[in-house]
Parts: structure tokens; C-alpha cells; sequence
């Protein structure tokens, strides 16, 4: 790992990308670099709202990373990270479409469901991002508004209430067929059976996904650490040691060597605690789908029943 510094840390957050392979390794470089966490997070915050609209919740993924997977070695990140995310989220969002706005709300859901911040401070995050409405869009809304107004003016009165007798009546149709007719929606889903149960299914396929590229499929990782060179675990070849140099170059190596396990290690803890999630996830939704047939076969025997008696 190199050497600590602001340049260092500007260049690294300039080459950032949005794969998960640029985020996390240079979230290990900061997290390397703890004892800097004061200065790293102002860098951050600063180079934040420098970057372009596109690569600013990159950023955000980035102190995400970071700030998960450096809470088992101290609590700095956490703490410092803190004092700007508010702000930070409120100028991503003020930037962001509806999309993004999602990611940064999924974000924070993520960090209250596993204890990251209070929910106290997870509430002031989603206030700064539902505050952060720009002007113009505020204006655009307006303007289509204005024109929507304008054209209903231009039809006769007589037509305008037509118009909304017949939208009551349809409305009023639509209801009734819903409630008489419920079995044969065809816009029912796993995931509108109940709003409040233990997941959805857009939330397990997207923790399915994220196991795509876990630590324990990290070919490239895999292989430095089988490159690893046999003094790093040999203890008998450091008789082979004659020198100050070459004691000094061990020494180093293996240095090196113990980050990269230590950090390989933290990242299968991680997975494995991601791992039993969705195990838990696919239980509860195994269970969800259980009850959703029980109830769907309880309302076919009741709809069969009826066909039967209307004969």
C-alpha cells in the first residue's frame, strides 16, 4: 500500500470508478490509511462536489464501503463521515434524477436496517434529500401545469363535466369489478401480497446479485495470496537471512502480506454475515410464498364453489 496524502487521496477519488472492484479497493487504501480519517473525509466531502453529477453516488458508495467494513477495526469513519453526510447527501440530490434519488434512498435503508447510523440521523439524511428539490424542476412542473390548465379552459363547460361524470362512472366500475372479481386481477405479484411483510422480491434478487462478485469469487485476490512468496510462511527459510537489507525487505513483504489477508478476511466475514441474510431472506420469502398459494387455492375453491352454485 502507498504512502498517505492529500494528492495521493485526490488522485486515487479522480480515477474512481463505479465498479464494485474500484470502489472497494480504494476503500481498503483509506481504511489502511485510518489514522488520516479527519483529513480523508474533508478530501472527500471536498472532491465530492467537484466531481461530475454522473460519478457523485459513486462517492457515496464509496463512504459506504468504507464505512461498513472499517467499523470492526475502530469507530473513526463512522464518526467522521457523520459530520458531512448530510450535507453531501443534499448536494448529490439536489443533482440527481429519480433514479439516483432511489439508490440514495435504498442507501440509507440499508444503513438503518443494520445499525450503521440512529435513526434520529437517518431521518435528517432523507429530510436533506427530499429538501434538495431543485428550482427547476419546481418551475418545469409548474410551466406543465400552466399549459394542462390553458387546454381544459379552451373545451366547453359542458364537455369538461362530461368528462368527469364519465371518469367517476369508469372509476366507479373499476371498483366494483375489483372487489367481485378480484381472482382474475392480473396485477397481482409476489411482491404486492403484503407491503409490510419481511422482504420484497426486487430486495432478494438484488442480494442475490451482489453475491456475484463476493470475496470468496475474487479470482484476482485469490491468486496474489498463492503467489505469495514461501518466506512469508516459512519460518525455517529466515536462516537464509544474511543481511540488514534483505531482513528489512521481508520485513516489508511481509507487511504487506498481513494487510492483504487481514483485509481478505474482513471481506469474507462480511460475505459470510451477507450469506446468512439471504438465507434468512429466502426463508421468510419461501414462507411468504407458502401463505400467498394457501390463500390464492382458498379463494379458487371459493370462486369454484360459486360457479358451482350458479349453475
Amino acid at each position: 500500500m502507498s504512502s498517505f496524502s492529500e494528492s495521493a487521496l485526490e488522485k486515487k477519488l479522480s480515477e474512481l470508478s463505479n465498479s464494485q472492484q474500484s470502489v472497494q479497493t480504494l476503500s481498503l487504501w483509506i481504511i489502511h490509511h485510518r489514522k488520516h480519517s479527519s483529513t480523508i473525509v474533508n478530501v472527500w466531502h471536498r472532491e465530492l462536489k467537484k466531481a461530475k453529477s454522473n460519478r457523485k453516488l459513486t462517492f457515496l458508495y464509496l463512504a459506504n464501503d468504507v464505512i461498513q467494513n472499517s467499523k470492526r477495526k475502530g469507530p473513526e469513519f463512522t464518526r467522521d463521515f457523520e459530520t458531512v453526510l448530510v450535507d453531501a447527501c443534499s448536494h448529490v440530490a439536489r443533482e440527481a434524477d429519480e433514479g439516483c434519488k432511489k439508490h440514495l434512498e435504498r442507501l440509507l435503508n440499508i444503513w438503518q436496517e443494520r445499525n450503521v447510523y440512529g435513526a434520529d440521523f437517518i431521518q435528517q439524511l432523507k429530510l436533506a434529500i427530499e429538501d434538495s428539490n431543485s428550482p427547476k424542476h419546481k418551475l418545469k412542473g409548474k410551466q406543465h401545469g400552466s399549459r394542462r390548465a390553458k387546454v381544459d379552459l379552451q373545451e366547453p363547460i359542458e364537455v369538461i363535466e362530461e368528462k368527469k361524470t364519465v371518469k367517476r362512472t369508469y372509476q366507479k366500475i373499476q371498483e366494483e369489478e375489483e372487489e367481485e372479481d378480484d381472482d382474475y386481477r392480473g396485477h397481482y405479484s409476489p411482491q404486492d401480497n403484503d407491503t409490510t411483510g419481511p422482504l420484497l422480491t426486487e430486495e432478494l434478487i438484488k442480494a442475490l446479485q451482489d453475491l456475484e462478485n463476493a470475496a470468496s469469487g475474487d479470482a484476482a485476490v485469490r491468486q496474489k495470496i498463492a503467489s505469495l512468496p514461501q518466506e512469508v510462511q516459512d519460518v525455517s527459510l529466515l536462516e537464509k537471512i544474511t543481511d540488514k537489507e534483505a531482513a528489512e525487505k521481508l520485513s516489508k513483504t511481509v507487511d504487506e502480506a498481513c494487510l492483504l489477508l487481514a483485509e481478505y478476511n474482513g471481506r469474507l466475514a462480511a460475505e459470510l454475515e451477507d450469506r446468512r441474510q439471504l438465507a434468512r431472506m429466502l426463508t421468510d420469502y419461501i414462507q411468504n410464498q407458502k401463505e400467498v398459494l394457501a390463500e390464492r387455492e382458498k379463494k379458487l375453491e371459493t370462486l369454484h364453489h360459486r360457479v358451482r352454485r350458479g349453475r
